[in-house]
């Protein structure tokens, strides 16, 4: 009976001792990975729910493994650029990072406004950089071949598709700008969701001080840029004269005002987020968007169009633009080098996908616990699920997300639609004739204020084409000239490479 007692005993020693051992250990390694207790990172990025979701979402587990108090601050998307660049330019520093564009990089790092990453990624295993995708890795990350942000999304234009409207109707997915008018011409006004109401042939958010610029210039590029990425689509390379006033920029413009015939009838009012409520309602027959869709249309909860959706690459044209005469002229094997079928297509990495930044000027500890945050964020662990959720408004940019369709059949995609919509991301990442966005100082000032504001005249019926292309021209001139145009050339031409 003793013996079973000191037994007993031994046991229960045994286990108390692991048991305060297992306890010691755990705080000894809580505290270890506390290393950010009492620290706040301040974060900015714009009103999503997009992008300021999975931030917000994943900022507590960080500050379980971390203590860092991840604060989001959301403002407009039209006031972002602004908000952030002051509040850097004024030394007011209230900002210690920010989710932005990687086309406005030039702007902050010129300055010195933001922090230079590229030792910590190069010492940063966790973050696999190797497996982002090299379009991304350089365009959305460095500049001067430092890295000053790291990928957290990726981001070009494609249009979507009902593919079973489209298979019910005998159609094949648009390859030029003309099948797309057609094809939205011939479905506009049928009831595609069964509701006995008349839906729509195409979607397009349209409107003014949103996101809707980038659709122009996605339409455009098939017109303007046929040479290869290097060749640029936004200024002759030559002289920095801008490629908006010729019968290229017009034919584009006759398709985005034209698709507007078959569209809702306020959708030159409707922001991105409402374009796609309407397709993944059921409501559209083609759209122009960023990854999203193919993500939103699998969400059993808020699509009816699970498994019915197509993505393409953007569609282009078989006319160009000769830079010579400004005039449209048919494409050839000289002309057009990449063009297949006749077809010259250019995809467009409009914006180029999400990204983090920190403030130089932020406190040391603070800057560490921002960098580790955004290294979390893009870590496949992480990322490898946010970019199967279409809420996040993060698409894929790792190869891995690529490769492994089991991400996305788990997500709720089909094989099928798993195929196709990353089949449709490979070739335009794959396409030597891709876009690239501008990213020129005060790039913001020619697209989201010139730009958009022609356009969005246009639209309302204010200004012509005519008019409108020369308002464009005029506003890019007038840059070009306040901010020196021999040194936006320059920058310009090494923005492409050449």
């Amino acid at each position: 009976m003793h013996s079973t007692k000191f037994k007993s005993l031994r046991r229960l020693a045994a286990v108390t001792t692991t048991s305060l051992c297992a306890v010691a250990l755990a705080a000894s390694a809580a505290s270890a990975e506390k290393k950010y207790d009492g620290v706040k990172v301040d974060i900015m990025t714009f009103t999503g729910p997009q992008i300021a979701e999975p931030l917000q979402r994943r900022a507590p587990e960080f500050k379980a493994l971390t203590g860092a108090e991840i604060n989001v601050v959301t403002v407009p998307f039209s006031d972002l650029y602004t908000k952030l660049l002051t509040d850097f330019a004024t030394g007011t520093n209230s900002i210690d990072a920010a989710v932005l564009a990687p086309q406005w990089m030039v702007d902050y790092v010129e300055p010195g406004y933001l922090e230079d990453l590229t030792d910590k990624v190069a010492a940063d295993k966790d973050l696999k950089t190797d497996d982002i995708a090299g379009f991304f890795r350089e365009f959305s990350q460095q500049y001067n071949g430092r890295t000053y942000l790291l990928t957290l999304d990726g981001d070009f234009h494609m249009v979507y598709y009902r593919s079973d409207i489209l298979e019910a109707e005998g159609l094949s997915p648009p390859e030029t700008w003309g099948d797309y008018l057609s094809i939205a011409k011939t479905l506009h006004g049928k009831d595609m969701n069964g509701d006995g109401e008349a839906d729509y042939g195409s979607c397009i958010s349209k409107k003014r001080n949103a996101q809707a610029y980038w659709t122009i210039l996605s339409i455009a590029g098939g017109y303007l840029q046929t040479q290869g990425t290097k060749q640029g689509a936004f200024f002759d390379a030559k002289d920095m004269s801008p490629l908006v006033n010729n019968e290229a920029f017009g034919a584009a413009l006759d398709v985005y005002t034209e698709s507007t015939n078959y569209g809702p009838p306020d959708e030159i009012n409707l922001d991105v987020g409402d374009t796609r409520g309407l397709f993944t309602a059921g409501r559209c027959a083609l759209t122009i968007d960023w990854g999203d869709i193919g993500t939103l249309a699998i969400d059993p909860d808020n699509s009816n169009v699970v498994d019915k959706v197509g993505a393409v690459m953007l569609p282009g044209s078989r006319d160009v633009l000769d830079r010579e005469t400004g005039k449209l002229v048919a494409c050839d094997a000289d002309r057009c080098p990449h063009a297949v079928n006749g077809v010259n297509r250019a995809p467009f990495a409009a914006f180029g996908g999400w990204s983090g930044g920190i403030n130089a000027s932020a406190d040391q500890k603070v800057k560490d616990a921002a960098y580790d945050f955004f290294s979390y964020m893009s870590q496949p662990a992480q990322s490898n699920s946010d970019v199967t959720i279409g809420k996040t408004g993060f698409n894929p940019y790792r190869l891995s997300q690529f490769g492994d369709l089991s991400l996305w059949v788990e997500a709720g995609m089909s094989e099928k639609a798993a195929k196709n919509y990353l089949g449709a991301i490979g070739a335009s990442l794959d396409s030597p004739n891709m876009m690239l966005d501008l990213r020129i100082p005060k790039n913001q000032n020619y697209q989201q204020v010139v730009l958009d504001t022609a356009i969005a005249r246009l639209l309302a019926g204010e200004i012509d084409k005519a008019a409108t292309m020369e308002a464009i021209e005029e506003g890019w001139n007038e840059l070009n000239e306040d901010l020196g145009a021999d040194e936006q050339l320059r920058l310009y031409k090494a923005t492409l490479g050449q």
